[in-house]
């Protein structure tokens, strides 16, 4: 039995809240468990030099833990002077997870930047802030839309992430923090509808892992996100 009593191929419970602030064209704050990420998507009539006059425009992310979303505090970047290794690690995966599956001249020259917050961390911050994330960006091109700034939907495929593990020589999909820190090996998956990889990343803990129990991972992540899109799309429809 796991520590919150799911089954092994068993997602957290999914709640989305769109709308979620009163200013951001896409704002969502989206919970798996008892992870909370607030994503915000801002537009602004401008591109990064290296676009400009190319017709196209541009989406990036920011991620940051805020204090006491876990156990103890910690300290805000600002404070620090610099942004910490891992948010920046994080906010470009998430970035190029995004972008993998735009057309960025259906934008114009435009820049979506999403704005990613743990509120509360308990395992799967990055790819609930990547779910969450291409949830407000949704919400941000249909704003534009609805205005007549842009044509179409820039996306070719939708896309989601998700977590999953070997815990005490099991697969489990969807980690939280207890499973996560013991696992002895742990997998974030980003992947589109049709099933394509975006990006994986993977670590072993301790000792390498079997190809096939890698493989049997990777099926138990694309198997999860499918259901998470599915979520998704039922409450965008």
């Amino acid at each position: 039995m796991r520590v919150d009593g799911r089954g092994d191929r068993e997602l957290r419970p999914l709640k989305i809240t769109r709308k979620w602030t009163k200013y951001a064209e896409g704002s969502v704050l989206i919970e798996m468990g008892d992870t909370r990420v607030l994503c915000n998507a801002s537009v602004e009539d401008k591109v990064p030099p290296f676009l400009k006059g190319m017709g196209q425009g541009w989406v990036t992310a920011e991620y940051q833990m805020l204090p006491r979303a876990t156990g103890t505090r910690n300290q805000r970047d600002v404070s620090k002077g610099k942004l910490n290794g891992r948010a920046t690690e994080i906010q470009r995966l998430i970035g190029r997870s995004l972008r993998s599956t735009l057309d960025l001249t259906a934008l114009g020259e435009r820049t979506i930047t999403l704005d990613c917050d743990v509120l509360q961390a308990d395992g799967g911050t990055r790819t609930a802030s990547i779910t969450g994330a291409f949830i407000a960006l949704h919400d941000a091109c249909k704003c534009l839309m609805d205005e007549g700034m842009i044509e179409r939907y820039p996306w070719s495929s939708w896309v989601a992430a998700i977590s999953c593990g070997i815990v005490e020589g099991k697969e489990l999909l969807d980690l939280c923090y207890e499973e996560d820190s013991i696992c002895q090996m742990d997998m974030n998956v980003v992947m589109s509808e049709d099933g394509k990889i975006v990006e994986v990343q993977s670590t072993a803990e301790g000792y390498p892992v079997e190809r096939q129990k890698f493989l049997k991972l990777l099926d138990l992540a694309s198997e999860g996100i499918q259901n998470i899109i599915s979520q998704i799309k039922e409450e965008i429809k």
